[in-house]
């Protein structure tokens, strides 16, 4: 487009091709420059005065060096050298108004960059501290287990040493398991309830007769995926409030349906409504586990409870991926 213009201007095609290739060629190593200073160096926020210096300077030169090499490029005909003195003005302004876009193309590329890294940084931050917070959550609710069952088992030693030696192992078993899925997110509903059951096994232990499960699953709901070690702790407070204030059996029931894209999980247990009052808890179980399920799922919704007919119900809703 330069050689036509100049072409035009009574120029040939000769001088005019060479006159727009030497203008061109600085132009496109200036802005070269310009594109890698700024992968090394931003202008900051309120240095825009030296930036148009800087433009400014930089199209000056190009016009300068452009005007001298065509000068000295053998291209002296009085014509042209005229044409050449006349248009520095519209030179320069070409010149200027070229290596403004191109800073500006490379200033807009530089903060779009930023911006993305910004938000990787921001993902990466949310995500570490949404780790630290459930790693956090697991890790409060075990001291409390373990230490009941260390009671137990203290309890258990001299009167019934076999029982204390077999609840030992389920411990041991539990938290070997326990421990391996430290380590995972999602597990499958199988997997959890085979690990609930050493949980219970325990409990059984403890409790003894008074303790009846019912666990209830749909085997297309086997191999659907939950959060690691989510029943444990509901499970935990079905217990604590069905049997801490009875002396008789207590039934606690599990069962898990697939409903729409939905996994729910039903945990019952009896209560008496007058005696249960007297000792609340500290209500850390349910609400870690709703912690859990919105730091994973951005949902309040998936955790409900119920408590109708001296029953008191847990419901868990985990969204499945489909």
């Amino acid at each position: 487009m330069c050689a036509i213009v100049i072409h035009r201007l009574q120029v040939s095609w000769t001088v005019a091709f060479i006159d727009s290739a030497v203008t061109n060629l600085l132009l496109a190593l200036i802005s070269f420059g310009i594109i890698n200073t700024n992968k090394v160096y931003a202008p900051q926020k309120g240095n825009h005065i030296y930036s148009a210096g800087y433009i400014l300077v930089m199209a000056l030169s190009v016009n300068l060096l452009a005007g001298w090499i065509l000068s000295c490029d053998g291209l002296c005909q009085q014509p042209y050298q005229e044409l050449l003195s006349e248009s520095m003005p519209f030179r320069f302004v070409y010149s200027l108004l070229m290596i403004s876009c191109m800073a500006l193309l490379s200033g807009v590329r530089h903060y779009a960059r930023d911006q993305e890294e910004n938000i990787l940084r921001k993902k990466e931050a949310e995500k570490l501290l949404k780790d630290a917070e459930l790693a956090g959550l697991r890790q409060q609710l075990q001291p409390h287990f373990l230490f009941n069952s260390l009671n137990s088992i203290s309890a258990l030693a001299g009167s019934k040493p076999t029982e204390a030696r077999r609840m030992i192992q389920q411990l041991s078993d539990f938290l070997r398991g326990t421990l391996k899925k430290d380590e995972q997110q999602l597990v499958t509903l199988a997997d959890e309830i085979k690990h609930l059951s050493l949980y219970l096994e325990i409990e059984k232990v403890r409790f003894g007769h008074r303790l009846i499960t019912d666990i209830k699953m749909e085997e297309s709901c086997s191999g659907l995926q939950l959060p690691a070690l989510l029943l444990q702790p509901v499970v935990e407070n079905a217990i604590k409030f069905g049997l801490y204030d009875t002396t008789g059996e207590v039934t606690i029931s599990i069962k898990a349906t697939c409903v729409e894209g939905m996994m729910v999980i039903h945990v019952t247990n009896p209560y008496d409504s007058q005696t249960s009052g007297k000792n609340p808890g500290t209500g850390f179980g349910l609400t870690s586990v709703q912690r859990r399920l919105y730091l994973l799922y951005a949902r309040q919704d998936l955790l409900e409870t119920h408590a109708t007919d001296n029953l008191f119900t847990t419901i868990i809703k985990i969204p499945q991926v489909i």
